[in-house]
């Protein structure tokens, strides 16, 4: 184990994470707040702490598939313990649990919240917990790879461990370069949203922290009205903008260079548009009676699954007050999510249509014993390792649910409130239903529940290995 470039990557997170507080400082500065000293002063501790990490650069940067885990693991843990601080001390968040559970969900874009009144915050703390959004969305690590040069090709091990999907390849030969290509089109994406809010009339301060939730498939908001009260013009703009960071980057990066037939014949894109698509159908057809025009009811079933599938957790309506069959089609799009490569968290729409095609290849074994069958996926082949890391995740991913589910299920609320709490932290999506639902929050939950679902939400966020190899002694043991 390669501890020195381990400690040389941590003490990165702490510089990069003290250099992001400074938005929260300025925003305490433009609204007087006295808030921004503490801000301030967490910064410059992480900044203290970092340049100690990485005063000396270590003399052996390379690092394999354990160091990999260990980094993006601890690094999410590192950068979620000391940017709940701010709560801490301040005291709008006091109780350590709830604060990590507060940032947690900001981080790993999920958008759970323990408060009940949302403006009774800072707005230099509403502008924290939306900007954690945007800085998981791509992932904190990524960010880093794009800005600090490392030799060889080993830290691909750190882009696999953080980026969500079955797997990662470069979109172009350099990995650096290809952490600033993506980083490039969110943050050009981002930017257009900003202006589209703008234009439609929303505020400075609320289009920013919107636009950050939409673009990390989070899900806080800046309102207690949470998106309800915003007009439909901004309730659509955030709907594309949801369902556009959806999409795998790759398909925005084969379209900058001017190759769209490539990039629209992706497999998975065309799954994920044909869920989307068939969902709203589906949930507008059922929903149509309790609004005045088909419109409306299109228009709210629309945001309503572009929310949920993306796993940004925004809601116009609640959604507990729909019939059954539209609640279960939201509860199961929940499990689908977004496309690997996406800032959207799920099981990913790859995994689910491989998963499929596995179920196929087996019924025509079955069916026919002799028949020999190569499964392709995009076009390709799929490689063994793919297939069994993916069997492999699907069985963690269960194990984890229900052993979750059970320890939940010990705060004694009904199913339908501990089964939805689960599936919207696991799967990073934020509001679940009943008790938990899109008009209310979590702070019923006892503080055993809420440990779970910082564990579930981290182990969502980084495709689950990453935390559960931190807690296997052979990761430790030297070779």
């Amino acid at each position: 184990m390669n501890f020195n470039i381990i400690i040389y990557m941590l003490g990165w997170i702490m510089n990069i994470e003290a250099l992001f507080m400074l938005l929260p400082v300025m925003t305490a500065a433009i609204y007087r707040e006295s808030i921004g000293f503490i801000y301030l002063g967490v910064a410059a501790v992480c900044g203290l702490i970092g340049f100690f990490c990485t005063r000396k650069k270590p003399r052996l940067t390379m690092f394999f598939a354990r160091e990999g885990f260990v980094t993006v693991a601890f690094g999410w843990i590192v950068l979620s313990f000391f940017g709940c601080m701010p709560f801490v001390i301040s005291g709008e968040i006091p109780h350590i649990i709830d604060a990590m559970f507060e940032i947690v969900s900001g981080f790993t874009t999920t958008g759970s919240s323990i408060i009940p009144q949302v403006e009774d915050m800072s707005r230099a703390t509403l502008m924290w917990r939306s900007f954690s959004h945007w800085i998981g969305g791509m992932g904190i690590l990524v960010f880093i790879l794009a800005i600090l040069p490392m030799a060889g090709d080993y830290n691909m091990h750190i882009m696999r461990a953080e980026s969500p999907g079955p797997s990662v390849g470069k979109l172009v030969p350099k990995l650096r370069i290809t952490a600033k290509l993506l980083y490039s089109i969110y943050l050009g994406m981002t930017i257009v949203m900003v202006i589209l809010l703008l234009a439609g009339g929303m505020p400075l301060f609320d289009s920013i922290c919107m636009s950050f939730g939409a673009a990390g498939t989070g899900g806080f908001s800046c309102r207690n009205f949470g998106q309800a009260g915003y007009t439909i013009y901004q309730q659509g703009v955030i709907t594309v903008f949801m369902l556009l960071f959806g999409v795998n980057f790759n398909v925005y990066f084969l379209m900058l260079i001017r190759r769209p037939r490539e990039a629209f014949r992706c497999e998975e894109l065309r799954g994920y548009l044909a869920a989307v698509a068939i969902s709203i159908l589906l949930i507008t057809i059922n929903i149509r009676s309790l609004f005045p025009s088909l419109f409306m009811a299109f228009h709210q079933a629309a945001f309503q699954v572009s929310s949920i599938i993306t796993t940004t957790g925004y809601a116009t309506v609640d959604y507990n007050q729909w019939p059954e069959f539209s609640k279960c089609i939201l509860l199961l799009i929940m499990f689908i999510g977004a496309c690997a490569g996406s800032t959207g968290g799920g099981m990913k729409v790859s995994r689910v249509m491989i998963a499929f095609k596995e179920v196929k290849k087996e019924m025509s074994a079955v069916i026919h014993p002799r028949s020999v069958k190569v499964l392709k996926y995009e076009g390709k082949a799929l490689d063994h390792n793919v297939l069994r890391s993916l069997n492999a995740y699907i069985i963690l991913y269960f194990l984890i649910f229900g052993i979750s589910l059970l320890i939940v299920s010990l705060d004694n609320f009904d199913f339908m409130t501990s089964f939805s709490a689960v599936a919207a932290n696991l799967n990073n999506i934020g509001p679940g239903m009943s008790m938990v639902g899109p008009v209310s929050n979590y702070s019923s939950l006892s503080y055993l529940s809420k440990t779970v679902l910082i564990f579930d939400m981290l182990a969502g966020r980084l495709e689950l290995f990453p935390m559960l190899v931190i807690m296997s002694p052979g990761t430790w043991k030297q070779r």
